[in-house]
């Protein structure tokens, strides 16, 4: 069983489908669950913590961004398998890699260094390439972010972070962490794919060195830096490093894009040569990033991720993509599942209306009317106002009672039927 914190009395032992058998960790999106679905599949579930139920608009726009990420291709990534955004919390699954991350290895065991570094930094580039080409900015990459599975590095969280804050609803002011944010985020400017390169590049110094280019310590304190200052890259040489610190431009004009990186780092220069298709890029970054497939442990260590020792890249037999299919191989298959399709529980919905400020004001607006029709037909100052008291109570409980029993329409063009997936197998290489 993988480490986690045992449930307290405060955590839900479900998610839906899903049943949650311990705490993987917490952060500022919320808290992340060891969950197993129906087939006994191990999966991440992340509650998100949110500081107000989001409305329905929002609550779409979150549904379209996580919509997103589930089509990012299953390079180096760890798919998103499902999103409820009308529970409450809501919460997305995701596949559960066993290992440590990034952060906790370096930690523990101090930088890597040569063949490893260069694996890691494929994979991460790798899957941010896959990531870009499905139109989904990460916004969160970070050491925490990267798993050191058993079959190489995995970018986990993509798309969460950017879901949360088109909702505007998330517990915690600025999304994401400091020292691994680009400067345009710093000044309000745009954020984009260029923002998740310098992150990246961030990600693999923090490997390389064993603390971040930009240092730690108080917000205020690494923002300044993040803004004005060289990164600090004491110790880290040579080709990689040079790529690095062309990745931590001030300016997000200046960096090259993700899949640019990507193909620098498999050896295809600017100059030269046919150009490499996106898709044989990422087969080659998957390929050049793992490591061999390793059994199931008994007793697994976290901290035990080693490559094996370097060897020539082969190019596999040229495949064609699917999407929903692994590279390597055809994916499990699970059943249809629906982002968004559980009604709204009616008491949360009841509390939503009562306040919904649409409908308070045209409940005091047609309550005013009222009592003006009174105070014409009568000319008696209380009877006005009992005829806009009764009016306004009247418009108020029916409109109430009506927005409470009948479903919310959607907003135009957002869907929220179910959706069939074919996520692949979590763990292909562990004997069963």
């Amino acid at each position: 069983m993988p480490e986690t914190t045992p449930l307290g009395p405060r955590d839900p032992d479900r998610a839906g489908p899903y049943e949650l058998l311990g705490r993987l960790g917490s952060g500022g999106q919320g808290v992340v669950y060891l969950g197993r679905d129906r087939q006994g599949r191990l999966v991440a579930v992340k509650m998100l913590a949110l500081s107000a139920p989001p409305d329905p608009r929002a609550r779409a726009r979150f549904a379209k961004e996580i919509d997103a990420a589930r089509r990012v291709a299953p390079f180096c990534t760890a798919q998103i398998l499902f999103a409820d955004v009308d529970d409450d919390p809501p919460y997305v699954v995701s596949e559960y890699i066993e290992g440590p991350t990034l952060h906790r290895y370096v930690h523990e065991r101090g930088p890597i260094a040569d063949n490893v570094l260069h694996r890691l930094a494929v994979g991460t580039a790798t899957a941010l390439t896959a990531i870009h080409q499905a139109g989904v900015v990460h916004c969160d990459l970070k050491p925490d972010n990267v798993v050191l599975g058993a079959d190489g590095p995995r970018v986990i969280d993509f798309g969460i972070a950017r879901a949360l804050d088109v909702t505007g609803t998330v517990t915690g002011g600025v999304m994401g962490t400091a020292a691994y944010m680009a400067p345009e985020r710093f000044r309000d400017d745009e954020v984009g794919p260029a923002s998740d390169v310098f992150a990246w590049a961030a990600t693999v110094a923090y490997a390389a060195t064993g603390h971040p280019p930009f240092g730690t310590g108080a917000v205020a304190a690494v923002m300044h830096r993040v803004l004005h200052d060289p990164p600090d890259l004491t110790g880290f040489s040579g080709p990689l490093a040079e790529l690095v610190a062309e990745c931590l431009d001030k300016d997000h004009r200046a960096r090259p894009p993700a899949d640019q990186v990507l193909l620098r780092l498999l050896g295809h220069g600017p100059h030269g040569g046919a150009p490499v298709p996106i898709r044989a890029a990422l087969q080659q970054g998957t390929d050049a990033a793992a490591t061999q497939p390793v059994p199931r442990q008994a007793a697994h260590t976290p901290t035990d991720w080693q490559p094996p020792p370097p060897t020539a890249w082969q190019p596999p037999p040229p495949t064609a993509w699917q999407p929903g299919q692994p590279p390597g191989g055809p994916a499990a298959t699970y059943p249809p599942v629906a982002l968004g399709a559980r009604p709204e529980r009616w008491p949360r919905r009841l509390r939503r209306e009562a306040t919904d400020a649409w409908g308070v004001s045209a409940a005091i607006f047609l309550g005013a009317t009222g009592g003006a029709v009174g105070y014409v037909a009568s000319t008696a100052v209380g009877t006005a106002a009992g005829v806009g008291a009764v009016t306004f109570v009247v418009v108020y409980g029916v409109r109430l009672l009506l927005a409470t029993a009948l479903p919310p329409a959607a907003p135009p063009g957002e869907g929220t039927g179910a959706t069939p997936m074919s996520p692949p197998d979590p763990h292909p290489w562990r004997s069963r």
